[in-house]
């Protein structure tokens, strides 16, 4: 099939991931239906960028509405759904569990539901969390100067690794993930659930529980203090943007080779990150002196956590291809030279 002739629902298209996703299909020339339900003042922001740059009307559709998302499954009928709607921070998991739950267990579940009523054909990407890895105790890990490392562990976690769920929202996106996966079991659904790392890059208005990357670095410019939760050892293989996009449209394609597959996609171990080693580089970078807080470990939180790659490589074809250094160097001049929206957030 022709890339012009193939239709892809973007959910939470408003959101950081969301905006990039948009913006690789349709200059990849594809057709785009995009929804969010705009409960962050920033997706007005993406909106319009979306709407000036390149023409897309993001629509406003709530996921948990049931009715609403049959009707518009019926009606596009994809050829895809890359499903990025959701709650994204554990903290207000905690504060929320019953919204949280909501957004991101019912939500999914009512896109796949209406997948199999109204349009079995459709593909259907989930973008699941490392989260429903829960904190990996099994695998020993030791501290040595800013960060984390696994004793015996060199290439990661795997996908075989035993799901544990933490916290309210590791339950809730380890309920899609798992869902996603019986629908091609039990239904024989074309699905895939993609077990995502840390993703960075422009057009993230991060916040201090979500996108610490994107929330690092704003807080740095706006000389904000930014509050370590823990000792700031943890570690997390970061993945850019750009890269996630290109792992989505390879799935498109292998959709038949990877159906009910769970897959890892992040940076894995040649782009990892400590809280400490992103202060140093952005203090570097920006010739200043963070203001840094401590506090205690927040629920869930690993550690440390390295996405093991082998599965994604083979079935995909796909590997990162943005260096960290090269990634962070992007992410601090992107928000610099866009500081007038950083008074918005």
């Amino acid at each position: 099939m022709k890339r012009k002739n193939i239709k892809i629902l973007i959910t939470g298209a408003a959101g950081f991931i969301g905006t990039n996703c948009c913006e690789h299909f349709i200059t990849n020339g594809y057709q785009i239906f995009a929804i969010d339900n705009f409960s962050r003042k920033t997706s007005l922001i993406n909106a319009l960028y979306l709407k000036n740059r390149h023409k897309i009307k993001v629509f406003q559709a709530d996921i948990r509405h049931q009715e609403k998302v049959f009707s518009l499954i019926s009606k596009i009928r994809p050829n895809a759904i890359i499903h990025l709607a959701g709650q994204v921070a554990v903290t207000t998991s905690i504060k929320n569990p019953l919204a949280d739950f909501q957004i991101n267990a019912q939500g999914t579940l009512n896109l796949l539901e209406a997948c199999r009523r109204f349009s079995p054909k459709t593909f259907f990407i989930n973008a699941s969390t490392n989260k429903v890895y829960g904190k990996i105790d099994s695998l020993k890990v030791v501290q040595g100067g800013n960060r984390y490392r696994f004793i015996k562990q060199k290439t990661g976690v795997a996908e075989t690794c035993p799901l544990d769920f933490h916290s309210p929202y590791g339950c809730s996106k380890g309920v899609a993930d798992q869902y996603t996966l019986d629908y091609a079991r039990i239904y024989g659904l074309k699905t895939v659930t993609m077990r995502q790392s840390c993703i960075y890059g422009p057009r993230q208005f991060g916040m201090e529980d979500q996108g610490w990357i994107a929330w690092f670095t704003i807080a740095a410019l706006k000389r904000k203090p930014i509050t370590i939760y823990g000792n700031g050892k943890q570690v997390r293989d970061v993945l850019h943007v750009k890269d996630l996009c290109r792992a989505y449209e390879k799935a498109i394609f292998k959709q038949k080779q990877i159906s009910g597959e769970a897959l890892n996609i992040g940076g894995g171990a040649r782009n990892t990150l400590s809280l400490l080693e992103l202060i140093q580089f952005i203090e570097n970078e920006l010739k200043i002196r963070l203001n840094l807080k401590f506090s205690s470990w927040r629920p869930g939180d690993q550690p440390l956590y390295v996405s093991d790659l082998r599965k994604s490589k083979k079935m995909l074809g796909w590997k990162p291809i943005v260096s960290t250094k090269q990634g962070l160097v992007e992410i601090i001049r992107w928000t610099q030279d866009h500081a007038s929206l950083l008074g918005k957030i």
